[in-house]
């Protein structure tokens, strides 16, 4: 069998470790920060987030064709300074404006290092092992999301509100990532040409825009939750540190799942991976939304867990195996792109219903956007996939 866990595969899973890890153990605390030091209101804390996705979600589609029609290693290392770079501006900015303009750049380089580093980690997979090795690949997320915001939380708490240490953390675990990513070899690749100038497959990839859709409506559910559980949290349930243990065990059941979901990825059954971790994750959000305490706020950490573990390296594999080999970074940039759409509405949208309404409008309206998705997929695009998969 093809050896999965090659050199340059754990170089770039670090990397991505790396990536999120940086993210992660800012993006938590960032209501709480917007909230201490800007005073700023719920509506306010939408808008300001939301930027990030937006300019993140405008240059996904323009990072899948970099990727297909350039070096892939020189579009990856650029992108991954920039991504690093930003967060000297964190450390910087002293008003709410400052830190908007901020935000909303970094989500350009964090588009495009995405884009770029995923792609790399299937061109270094053997192809008899990808699906297994994008689930696996997917790990590297899961661990920086349990362990980031608990540090980040730690460091909140024992330098009493100790943001500016947690950006120079960030700052540094993504140069350690740059370097990291400095020292992969990457196998030569077939170079895009000869393709219409203003052809749109060139920067989404058409074949899969029902699984966009459902991809759009999962994000948009689990954007509500991950920015507004750490609020929620301590302003409604009295729980200061309660995110830091939600992304933990939610974490827990992302691993766990992946681990037992990678042999059925490896058998090829990807449809069936996919619809497991729907159908858990619409219980996890409904747990959410109607138990109003802690064991409905860690409990449904552990099954959203579950059921992700199991959906996101399946859709992946689905936008992938719709896509020709010279599309792989279309394929992936359409997937986040799609998730950057569905993230940016759950924020806007989750801070409109938190402000006017309550969190549990929030969190409903999570659930029900969930729903319909659910009832897409096994609609129509589980059969279309299933016809129309390349591989």
């Amino acid at each position: 069998m093809d050896r999965l866990w090659n050199h340059n595969y754990i170089k770039v899973w670090s990397a991505n470790f790396m990536i999120f890890f940086s993210f992660m153990i800012v993006t938590p605390l960032l209501p709480l920060y917007l909230s201490e030091e800007f005073r700023a209101d719920k509506d306010t804390i939408g808008l300001v987030l939301s930027g990030y996705t937006l300019a993140a979600l405008i240059v996904r589609p323009f990072s899948g064709y970099l990727v297909d029609s350039f070096p892939r290693k020189a579009v990856l290392l650029i992108s991954y300074f920039l991504f690093f770079a930003m967060f000297a501006g964190y450390i910087v900015a002293g008003t709410l404006t400052f830190f908007a303009i901020i935000r909303t750049l970094h989500g350009g380089p964090m588009g495009a290092v995405t884009v770029a580093n995923s792609t790399c980690a299937i061109d270094v997979l053997p192809p008899s092992r990808r699906a297994e090795g994008i689930g696996y690949y997917g790990l590297s997320n899961n661990l920086a999301t349990s362990i980031a915001p608990t540090v980040g939380l730690l460091i909140y708490d024992y330098f009493t509100g100790g943001y500016h240490i947690i950006f120079i953390v960030a700052l540094a675990v993504a140069g350690i990532g740059l370097f990291i990513n400095s020292m992969v070899h990457f196998p030569e690749k077939e170079i895009v040409r000869n393709r219409e100038p203003l052809s749109l497959d060139r920067f989404f990839l058409v074949k899969g825009w029902r699984e966009s859709i459902v991809v759009i409506c999962f994000a948009f559910s689990y954007g509500v939750l991950a920015t507004y559980l750490a609020i929620y949290g301590k302003e409604e349930l009295g729980m200061t540190a309660g995110s830091g243990l939600w992304f933990l065990i939610l974490s827990i059941g992302l691993i766990l799942s992946r681990l037992i979901g990678a042999r059925s990825l490896r058998q090829g059954k990807v449809a069936e991976n996919a619809s497991r971790g729907i159908a858990l994750s619409l219980f996890g959000y409904l747990a959410f939304a109607a138990i109003h305490n802690a064991w409905g706020y860690y409990g449904a950490a552990l099954i959203i867990g579950l059921g992700n573990g199991h959906l996101w390296p399946a859709m992946q594999t689905m936008f992938v195996n719709l896509a020709h080999s010279n599309q792989r970074g279309t394929a992936n940039s359409t997937m986040l792109t799609s998730w950057d759409a569905g993230m940016g509405l759950g924020v806007i949208g989750g801070g409109c219903l938190a402000e006017y309404m309550s969190y549990s409008s929030a969190f409903w309206a999570a659930w029900i956007v969930n729903l319909c998705a659910v009832l897409l997929f096994f609609s129509f695009v589980r059969s279309h996939f299933l016809k129309n998969k390349l591989r």
